[in-house]
C-alpha cells in the first residue's frame, strides 16, 4: 500500500468537497479498456476493486488513475505494409505512389490494432485535506501532469500548487553534505549524486558507499552540487530526496512493518496501512519543509 515515490503538491485552499461529491465528479471519467480501434485509454478506477472511485479512511482520500496502452511497434506496421505494397504492385503493374503507400500503412495499422498487446498501469493519488497535501505516487512529474489533466476534467476547480520552500533542496543537500551534518530528525545514508553545473555536467554517484567527508568536500569545492541524497527520517522511513523536491524509493522501516503485520483482515490491514502511511508521510514532509526553511512566501503582486 505504501507509495514508492512522491510528487508533492500543496492544497492552496481548504478541501470542502464531500466524498460523495468527489465520487460523482470522477465517475464522468471512469476507466474503460481500449476498444478494438483505440491505442490508448485512461480514466479513474477503484483503488480497492470494490466499485468505489474514492477510498476514504480517517479523513484521508485515495484515488487511482488507470491507463491502458496497446503496443503496436512501427517496425511491425512497416514490415506488413511493405509486404502489402508488394502485392499491390504485382496486381496493378506499377509501384504504389506516396499517397497510396500512406493509405496502405494506415489500413495495416487498423487491421493489426485489435490484435495488439495491451499494457495496463495504475497510479494512485493521495489527498490529505487535514494537512493540506496532494501527493501522486509517480516517479516523474509528467505522470503527475497526466493526473492533474484528468482531475481538471473531472472537477471544476482544483486548488493546488507545487511544493515550494525557502531553501532549495539543491542548496540544502549540498550544505548538509559539506557540513557532514543532517538536519534535526534526519540521518544521511549511503547513496548520493553530485553534479557540476557547467556545460559538461560532470556527475559523481555513490551507491551503498560510505560518504567520506574529504571526498565529498573535494567534489563540492570543484563546483558540484548534490542533486539526490538518501536519508532516513526518525529511524522510521528511508527515502531519496531529489533537487526537484520529489521523494523517491520510500521504504518504511521495521518498526512500522511490525505494527502493520499485527492486523489479520485484509481490508482492515489495507486501511490501517493507508492511515499509517498518511500519518508518517505527512509528518515526514512537514519535517522536511522545516529543514528547508519553511514554505516559500508568496510574492506580492
Amino acid at each position: 500500500m505504501w507509495f514508492k515515490n512522491l510528487q508533492i503538491y500543496r492544497l492552496t485552499a481548504p478541501w470542502i468537497m464531500t466524498t460523495d461529491a468527489l465520487e460523482l465528479a470522477l465517475s464522468a471519467q471512469i476507466f474503460q479498456p481500449c476498444a478494438n480501434t483505440e491505442l490508448f485509454s485512461t480514466g479513474w478506477s477503484s483503488p480497492r476493486d470494490n466499485g468505489r472511485l474514492v477510498h476514504a479512511v480517517g479523513g484521508q482520500l485515495l484515488l487511482q488513475l488507470s491507463t491502458e496502452k496497446k503496443l503496436l511497434p512501427a517496425k511491425v506496421i512497416n514490415q506488413v505494409a511493405k509486404e502489402r505494397a508488394a502485392e499491390v504492385e504485382e496486381q496493378q503493374g506499377f509501384r504504389p505512389g506516396r499517397k497510396q503507400l500512406k493509405e496502405i500503412k494506415e489500413q495495416v495499422a487498423d487491421e493489426l490494432l485489435p490484435r495488439a498487446f495491451s499494457v495496463q498501469s495504475a497510479t494512485r493519488v493521495w489527498i490529505d485535506p487535514v494537512n493540506g497535501w496532494l501527493v501522486v505516487d509517480a516517479a516523474t512529474p509528467s505522470r503527475a501532469d497526466d493526473i492533474f489533466k484528468m482531475l481538471l476534467k473531472s472537477l471544476e476547480t482544483l486548488p493546488f500548487a507545487s511544493l515550494r520552500t525557502q531553501r532549495s533542496a539543491l542548496s540544502a543537500m549540498t550544505d548538509w553534505l559539506a557540513a557532514d551534518e543532517a538536519p534535526s530528525g534526519f540521518t544521511v545514508d549511503q547513496d548520493t549524486e553530485l553534479r557540476a553545473s557547467g556545460s559538461g555536467k560532470a556527475t559523481v554517484r555513490y551507491v551503498r558507499h560510505t560518504l567520506e567527508v574529504e571526498d565529498i568536500t573535494r567534489h563540492i569545492s570543484s563546483g558540484k552540487q548534490c542533486t539526490r541524497l538518501a536519508m532516513t527520517w526518525n529511524d522510521r522511513v528511508s527515502f531519496v530526496l531529489t533537487e526537484s523536491l520529489a521523494i523517491k524509493r520510500i521504504t518504511p522501516l521495521d518498526v512500522l512493518k511490525e505494527n502493520a503485520a499485527e492486523i489479520g483482515n485484509e481490508d482492515e490491514r489495507f486501511d490501517a496501512d493507508f492511515i499509517l502511511m498518511a500519518s508518517e508521510l505527512a509528518r515526514l514532509m512537514s519535517s522536511l519543509v522545516d529543514a528547508l526553511g519553511g514554505y516559500e512566501q508568496a510574492k506580492a503582486a
